[in-house]
């Protein structure tokens, strides 16, 4: 496991009991995300980095009993957080890491990540991994509960041009993975950008 995987782990772990507690009212924020990606009944999809499982039981719901749901995240306390919530009951939890999914070539509709992109080692390298699992014009949404400048004030920083989640970097970023952003919004309430993949 790379030093990267480590310190994201060591993050996530030390985080994990109390994590559903420190935010608390993004429900709707995750609901209202998922509805925006356009799932239907019978699809398949991927919560990557899915941590305690929030966004589970929304995508269950857009996918109905027939879809296919599973979450997976490189941190074990995370996801028996998840297990301690309920959360597998809404979809199947893996122990994987995003880079390197156990997943077949375009077996997937759609993949909803939350807060992974801050977090990807190698941001082109990784998101054309999920571009891998997903089926020509499948979906992407990446999604934080809480937009880029309101999360830089909360971690005390300030944002840089640099920014992978800026647009003028994400966009391009997007394409040489094999996805293209169809929308994007940055607001203080949500960051979500949405992206089709590529034929």
């Amino acid at each position: 496991m790379s030093d990267v995987h480590t310190h994201v782990q060591e993050f996530f772990t030390a985080r994990a009991a109390d994590w559903d507690t420190r935010f608390p009212d993004d429900g709707p924020a995750y609901a209202a995300a998922v509805a925006s990606v356009g799932l239907r009944p019978g699809d398949r999809v991927l919560d990557a980095g899915c941590g305690t499982g929030r966004a589970l039981s929304p995508l269950r719901a857009a996918v109905g009993p027939s879809g296919v749901v599973a979450g997976a995240d490189l941190t074990p306390a995370m996801l028996q957080a998840a297990v301690r919530a309920g959360r597998d009951r809404d979809g199947r939890l893996m122990l994987a890491d995003a880079a390197a999914l156990p997943l077949r070539s375009g077996s997937l509709d759609a993949v909803f990540a939350a807060g992974l992109i801050a977090h990807l080692p190698h941001p082109a390298e990784n998101l054309r991994e999920l571009a891998r699992v997903v089926r020509s014009g499948g979906r992407l949404a990446l999604f934080h509960p809480i937009g880029r400048a309101a999360l830089a004030a909360r971690q005390g920083r300030r944002i840089t041009p640099d920014d992978l989640r800026a647009e003028t970097n994400l966009g391009p970023l997007l394409i040489r993975s094999g996805w293209r952003m169809t929308s994007y919004v940055d607001e203080d309430a949500r960051f979500l950008a949405l992206a089709v993949r590529e034929g």
